[in-house]
């Protein structure tokens, strides 16, 4: 499957904000945003303009597919779908992102990104109901529960991920037990419940046009 390969803190570079791609590494002082917190290329440093609206939501939508990881093919795909259901379509947007399994994974708190969670999935690390998933947009159902196999329960990536878990870091739509591995995904998250900076309405007026 084709997926970006390239630098990741030039992306946060390139949206002008931390989009905590590398895990632990963001809140770090090792951070590069820190240190070149501007454009990357050759006219980073003194490219300055005013963005059109079309710019501005363009750049609203290539952020939320990089924070999630998802190549533009696949993001058009959902939104495709948000919009045949129910309700707000920006809204269904994120709720259907948040229950990719890589995203669950990461949120319960399993990996330190979800860049890590999207690779331990495909390495066949976790379960869904007892049964072994390795497809990272898999879409996991309101009471699945998601666990780590007993083969992989020594991973180190896994444990020390799960001791840098900050008490905020916990979500309502996810419950979490640390001493069996195992989380279930409680409900769909409400739109005030998803902590992310995204603006959806920009989105859904970019491809409105």
């Amino acid at each position: 499957m084709a997926r970006y390969k390239g630098p990741d803190c030039k992306l946060c570079r390139r949206e002008a904000q931390k989009l905590f791609l590398k895990g632990t590494k963001c809140n770090s002082s090792k951070c590069p945003f820190e240190k070149k917190g501007y454009a990357p290329g050759q006219h980073g440093k003194t490219r300055r303009f005013k963005q059109s609206e079309y710019g501005v939501q363009l750049r609203e939508k290539q952020k939320v597919r990089r924070i999630y990881g998802i190549l533009e093919a696949q993001f058009r795909n959902y939104f495709a779908k948000a919009d045949q259901m129910k309700g707000i379509t920006g809204e269904n947007l994120l709720k259907l992102l948040e229950s990719r399994l890589d995203t669950v994974v990461y949120r319960l708190g399993f990996a330190p990104s979800r860049k890590t969670a999207r690779q331990l999935v495909r390495h066949r690390h976790f379960m869904v109901n007892d049964r072994l998933v390795d497809i990272p947009s898999y879409s996991v159902k309101v009471g699945d529960v998601v666990k780590v196999r007993d083969k992989s329960k020594k991973l180190n990536v896994i444990h020390t991920s799960l001791r840098k878990i900050k008490d905020d870091r916990q979500y309502s739509w996810l419950s979490l037990d640390k001493a069996n591995l195992t989380g279930t995904f409680q409900d769909v998250p409400s739109r005030e419940d998803i902590p992310d900076l995204i603006n959806e309405s920009l989105i859904v007026e970019l491809y409105s046009k």
